[in-house]
C-alpha cells in the first residue's frame, strides 16, 4: 500500500508531515489578516511616542523581555495579581510584541503607574536595595549613558513601513488628530521626532536628573505607559464580578 511507504521512508514521512502542517497552519493563520474584527478597535491605545519607542528598543536589548512577559492571562489568579487580562489590541503596535514565555519576574503589562520613576530608577540601579529576594541583574549604566536619539526619524520610518501610522505628511498628521487627538497626533509626526522627544523626557524627568537625557529617561517612560492607555474601569465590574 502507498501509506507502508511513505511510513517506512523517513525523510518522505517527515516532509509531507511538514507540508500538512504547513498547509493546516496557513490555512487558520492567514483569513485573519483579512479580517478586521480580529483585532478589536480600543479606545485609548496608540502607538509609542519617540522617547517610548526608544525606551522598547533599550527594554528589548537589554534581554528584559527574557524574564518579564506582558501578557496577562484570562484566569482568575492572573487576574487578581496582575489586573484585567490583556487585549490583542494593545499589542497592535508591536513590532515585535513583547508577550513573552517565561516570569522570572512578574509581569509587565499593567506596571504603568503602579511606581514613581524614582522607584524604576532605583529598582534598575540596584534592584535588591528595594526587592531583596530579587535575582535581577543591575543596569546601573542606563542613568549615566546619554541617549542616543540620532536616528529616531529611521526607526519611526521603518515601522510606518509595518503599517504603524506615523505620519510624514500634513494630510496624515491631520488623520491622526481624527483618529488619536491633537496631543498624540504630534508626537507621532516623524519630522518633530526628536523635538518631541526632548519635550517628553524634560516634562517627564523619568531618571530624577533633569539636567540629563539619559538611557534611563527612555526606559521608565516606556514602562510608565505600559497598561495606561486602556481605561478598564468601564471591563473591570463586568469582568471581576465573576472572581467574587
Amino acid at each position: 500500500m502507498k501509506h507502508d511507504k511513505i511510513e517506512r521512508n523517513v525523510g518522505l514521512l517527515l516532509v509531507l508531515t511538514m507540508l500538512a502542517i504547513s498547509a493546516g497552519g496557513l490555512v487558520e493563520i492567514v483569513p485573519l489578516f483579512f479580517i478586521k474584527e480580529t483585532v478589536e478597535k480600543v479606545d485609548g491605545v496608540r502607538p509609542y511616542s519617540p522617547l517610548e519607542l526608544r525606551g522598547r528598543d533599550i527594554y528589548i536589548r537589554e534581554g528584559c523581555y527574557l524574564c518579564h512577559s506582558q501578557m496577562i492571562r484570562p484566569f482568575r489568579d492572573e487576574a487578581l495579581r496582575y489586573g484585567h487580562y490583556s487585549l490583542a489590541a494593545e499589542s497592535k503596535y508591536d513590532h515585535p510584541f513583547q508577550w513573552g514565555s517565561k516570569r522570572t519576574g512578574p509581569d509587565l503589562a499593567r506596571v504603568g503607574g503602579k511606581y514613581s520613576n524614582d522607584w524604576h530608577t532605583q529598582h534598575l540601579t540596584a534592584p535588591r536595595s528595594l526587592v531583596p529576594q530579587s535575582v535581577m541583574p543591575n543596569y546601573p549604566w542606563l542613568v549615566k549613558t546619554d541617549l542616543d536619539y540620532s536616528d529616531i526619524q529611521a526607526r519611526m520610518r521603518a515601522l510606518r513601513v509595518t503599517g504603524v501610522p506615523y505620519s510624514v505628511s500634513e494630510a496624515e498628521y491631520q488623520n491622526n488628530i481624527k483618529e488619536f487627538g491633537e496631543d498624540v497626533a504630534k508626537s507621532l509626526h516623524i519630522p518633530d521626532a526628536e523635538k518631541n522627544l526632548v519635550a517628553q523626557a524634560q516634562a517627564g524627568n523619568f531618571d530624577t536628573k533633569p539636567e540629563k537625557l539619559s538611557e534611563m529617561d527612555a526606559l521608565v517612560s516606556y514602562l510608565q505607559m505600559l497598561g495606561t492607555l486602556v481605561d478598564f474601569k468601564k471591563y473591570d465590574d463586568d469582568y471581576f464580578v465573576q472572581f467574587r
